[in-house]
């Protein structure tokens, strides 16, 4: 089980990523009208914002939140295409070319819907898979595409099941192994799946574990299962398939989410874990399962291990990476160090090597700036020369982006955190790491999903949007955040509207105490754990904020847990031993203590909710229900609901329409500046079930 797979099931992942970030046509800033004047709001009183912003265009929606121009880049196994996905009549679609020849890329999938947005190739290098649900109910589908002719085959066709990639392997370059819940919703089987015939072959069916480490010759490894007091136990699975698992290791629940095993060696015999058990941050070790020997191969005092390069014919561990406030990577092999310092030279910006070719010979590389669209480059490890193929949003280009600074604030009760601060250009009198503006600004505090999940440097269209209208914009990693250590992680334990949201506090109080924030003019905005902070903001710190907009945030946590997906079964000991037990007198007092909904007639200020009503995660009741609860109390709310979207918004049209609500709402209530709605609904499934009048411009097209 990889990290990435480790947290993406425990994390209620935030809405606000769920939308790939934009691609428009370049110039439409020009054809934007004069700024808007104040609006006729609570903050009519605060032109500044519109007179000092008055010289920098306004950054058009549909470049910051359509689809990108091309997104995923990779090189084939073999070297001979590079994919991407790009848009097809305004969908993403997986597109492949010669690798020599860019210019005649061609689209090799047909979806008009939602758009593709996870694809990878089969290491046969004739063949492409990808996955793709409904509406957004995550019931994800596998389907594998024939590069030459275009020829699909579903390769889990079972109705209301969902799929996950457990294993590829160059060893069995026409297969993969896939997970498939369709015998028990709450259990994924493993199959091995033929991609040029679709042909599945039971390879273990299970009993009832977490999930599976498989190696490269397809053998089921090791086993996982959460235990009562969220501690994990691992199972080894010794000898010809259909062995008995035996116990093999038991991680404390200190150390359940940053403990795993990630991999094996060229030997197949030495696995590589990261582990936090022998100090505070998770770090990467080798284990030898025949003599028990491990060793440390990489860590990092401040972060936990966020990412590896292993070789892909070899498995040799190659460079490691963490992240406290930049990705910085460390060379551990010497062989790719004069790689890493010739791409250290070609352009300022984060790297990763996205691809690497069975013969790694050719890597895809890609670099990320803060204010800046992402650029992709092939680089020639023979020649150690890179070659620009272009940017994810060439439409970014000379749009007035601002840049993002990281920043560490303290905590009330000691503890640093770490998050990143956005500023508009005209106000930004930043010189060295100390941000400083020409005065205080309206501010948006963006709160991230999860909660086990953080914030990272890097471009954001939210940052830039916010800061294109006026706003400063601050992101914290708060104490249950991922990335810096367990003792970090666990003090989020039980602190959900808690200590969590004193964090949130102290970075509010640490922008106004720098001269940055207007205390008066601060909003809270999140997603998914995003969204719930934003509510208890609302309901229990109402002083503090004087808006707020909740994207898919859960309002009563007893409801929350009780209607998680079948698939979250397994994982239930992590929620009740992080949040609360519902199964206690104690657990249910807590999480009714902890729910915003509870303190609906305490909101005093303008909040914005959005819901997608096919959110697994978060279901549209927890939206409702608070709705509800504030119109009962005559309280003004505003809700918007997307009938074709899940937990945040895949569709263009549909996140487009969203923001175009969200910046008209924060302006009439911050006093910001906006693009007007306009026409920026149309194709959208947008419905306003109660406040469109609270919204200036508001109205939502008729079917």
């Amino acid at each position: 089980m990889t990290p990435r797979r480790f947290t993406a099931l425990l994390a209620l992942a935030t809405g606000l990523a769920a939308a790939l970030p934009a691609a428009a046509q370049p110039g439409l800033h020009e054809a934007l009208p004069d700024p808007l004047p104040a609006p006729e709001g609570r903050w009519n009183r605060t032109t500044d914002v519109q007179r000092t912003m008055a010289h920098i265009p306004l950054i058009p929606r549909e470049i910051l939140f359509g689809n990108p121009s091309r997104a995923s880049v990779s090189y084939s196994p073999d070297g001979r295409h590079i994919s991407w996905l790009a848009p097809v009549n305004g969908v993403l679609n997986v597109w492949v070319a010669p690798a020599d020849d860019l210019d005649a890329a061609r689209p090799i999938t047909d979806d008009t819907g939602r758009g593709i947005r996870q694809y990878f190739w089969a290491y046969n290098g004739t063949h492409v898979v990808y996955l793709q649900d409904a509406d957004g109910d995550e019931n994800f589908h596998a389907f594998s595409v024939d590069v030459e002719n275009g020829e699909q085959t579903e390769l889990s066709p079972f109705p209301g099941a969902r799929v996950q990639i457990e294993q590829t392997s160059r060893n069995f370059p026409d297969e993969i192994v896939l997970g498939i819940n369709n015998r028990n919703p709450q259990l994924f089987d493993l199959h091995r799946v033929n991609v040029v015939t679709g042909e599945r072959t039971l390879l273990r069916e299970n009993p009832g574990f977490l999930g599976f480490t498989i190696d490269d010759d397809f053998r089921v490894r090791f086993a996982y299962q959460y235990a009562p007091d969220g501690s994990m136990n691992l199972f080894r699975i010794p000898g010809e398939e259909g062995g008995e698992p035996e116990p093999f290791d038991r991680i404390p629940f200190e150390d359940s989410m940053t403990t795993a095993i990630v991999g094996f060696d060229g030997s197949g015999e030495v696995i590589y874990t990261i582990d936090s058990r022998q100090g505070n941050t998770a770090a990467l070790y080798t284990r030898d399962l025949r003599t028990g020997e491990t060793a440390l191969v990489f860590e990092d005092e401040r972060a936990d291990i966020s990412g590896a390069m292993i070789n892909p014919e070899t498995k040799r561990i190659e460079a490691a990476a963490s992240n406290y406030d930049r990705v910085r990577w460390t060379v551990l092999d010497s062989d790719i160090r004069r790689d890493f310092e010739a791409l250290r030279r070609v352009r300022d910006g984060d790297f990763t090597v996205t691809s690497r070719t069975l013969a790694d010979d050719k890597w895809i590389v890609a670099y990320t700036l803060s204010d800046a669209p992402a650029e992709y480059y092939s680089y020639d490890r023979a020649t150690r020369t890179a070659t620009y193929l272009f940017s994810n949003r060439p439409e970014l280009e000379g749009q007035p982006l601002a840049p993002m600074r990281p920043v560490v604030i303290e905590s009330r009760d000691g503890l640093d955190l770490v998050g990143y601060l956005t500023l508009p250009i005209p106000a930004d009198r930043t010189r060295g790491d100390r941000p400083r503006t020409d005065r205080r600004l309206p501010m948006v505090l963006l709160v991230h999903g999860g909660p086990w999940a953080r914030d990272a440097f890097g471009y954001n269209p939210y940052h830039q949007m916010l800061a294109n209208r006026g706003y400063a914009v601050l992101s914290v990693n708060f104490r249950g955040s991922t990335g810096f250590g367990k003792s970090f992680l666990n003090a989020g334990n039980f602190e959900w509207a808690g200590k969590m949201h004193d964090d949130l506090i102290d970075a509010v109080d640490w922008a106004i105490a720098s001269g940055i924030a207007d205390p008066d003019r601060v909003a809270i905005m999140g997603g998914s754990y995003g969204g719930y902070a934003t509510l208890v903001g609302l309901t229990m710190t109402p002083e503090v904020f004087a808006a707020g907009v909740d994207i898919v945030g859960p309002s009563n946590l007893n409801t929350l847990l009780a209607s998680i997906p079948p698939y979250w079964a397994p994982l239930i000991a992590q929620f009740t031993s992080r949040v609360g037990d519902p199964n206690t007198d104690d657990g249910r007092r807590l999480l009714e203590e902890r729910s915003p909904l509870n303190y609906a007639d305490r909101i005093e200020d303008p909040l914005l909710i959005a819901q997608g009503a096919n959110d697994p995660r978060v279901k549209q009741a927890e939206s409702d229900q608070i709705v509800a609860a504030m119109q009962q109390h005559g309280i003004p709310v505003t809700y918007v609901v997307f009938p074709d979207e899940g937990h945040g918004f895949a569709r263009p049209e549909n996140s487009i329409a969203f923001n175009a609500v969200t910046e008209a709402f924060l302006a009439e209530h911050l006093g910001g500046r906006y693009e007007p709605i306009d026409g920026s609904l149309e194709g959208s499934s947008i419905t306003v079930p109660a406040g469109a009048e609270h919204i200036p411009g508001l109205e939502v097209p008729r079917p």
